[in-house]
């Protein structure tokens, strides 16, 4: 076979073969587009789905903000026999309504409650007080803990079981109760006869009652008033709901303590 010919032969089996090649080289590519453009569609819906989720939540956050009761006018809530850190007498008087089961509870002692401390109840501007709001209904715990809480208050232990309730919410069955009571340095038979009893249960139920009254929701809730020093009563000026940065506390705490200081220096 000539060389001319053999080159003929080579072309042509060439151009019967790119045509082909060129197909199958094709294909995959094809499919390809249409696989990336069904996954760009997903996303897109599932965007869509996202912006429309957002909206709803933030529709449901508009209306809860305006369902949620405002404090009621004149409003006076009494801190006899509630535990307290600081001066008695300190101008100013903060007052939690709290949750020993509440993740945003705990969240607030752990950040902004030692500063808190540390700044006004230390330096007697103000008097921490504490009160109980266990929601059973979704913290099942909560109740009994709080009563944990207040029986260690009996051996003069209260704020030490108060510090390891929160510091152990995943722990406030009867049993890790026990522990923590040992942990912190009670009788554990007299905390056992305590909490068996439910001596406190009644402390607790008035807490929840007074917190209702005054518009507790959730916790945790706070309301700053001028301090009494001739009574256990304290008129509310402000409320704060939730696990707040310290310096929004920051903010209202100084704004109470400035009227307090100048209602005290009027002439009478």
């Amino acid at each position: 076979m000539s060389n001319i010919h053999l080159r003929s032969l080579v072309g042509l089996l060439l151009l019967l073969v790119a045509p082909a090649a060129h197909g199958f080289a094709q294909e995959p590519a094809s499919e390809e587009r249409k696989t990336l453009q069904a996954e760009i569609e997903a996303l897109k819906e599932g965007q869509a789905k996202i912006r429309q989720e957002l909206q709803e939540i933030k529709g449901l956050l508009r209306r809860a903000r305006a369902a949620a009761p405002s404090m009621p006018k004149n409003l006076v809530l009494s801190v006899k026999g509630d535990p307290f850190k600081g001066d008695a007498t300190a101008p100013v008087t903060l007052i939690e309504f709290s949750d020993y089961q509440c993740p945003f509870c705990a969240r607030h002692v752990r950040q902004a409650l030692p500063q808190i401390e540390r700044d006004y109840v230390a330096t007697g501007k103000v008097k921490y007080v504490f009160r109980d709001f266990p929601i059973t209904t979704i913290h099942k715990q909560a109740f009994k803990a709080a009563e944990a809480a207040n029986c260690a208050g009996v051996e003069g232990k209260y704020w030490e079981m108060h510090d390891r309730l929160f510091a152990h919410q995943k722990a406030l069955n009867i049993e890790s109760l026990d522990s923590h009571a040992l942990a912190v340095g009670l009788d554990l038979a007299i905390f056992q006869r305590c909490l068996k009893s439910s001596v406190t249960a009644k402390e607790i139920r008035d807490d929840l009652a007074e917190g209702q009254k005054a518009g507790v929701r959730g916790t945790p809730t706070f309301f700053i008033g001028r301090t009494n020093p001739s009574s256990s009563s304290v008129k509310v000026l402000k409320m704060v709901r939730g696990a707040q940065a310290y310096r929004n506390f920051q903010q209202v705490l100084d704004s109470v303590l400035a009227t307090q200081k100048s209602s005290s220096d009027s002439p009478k």
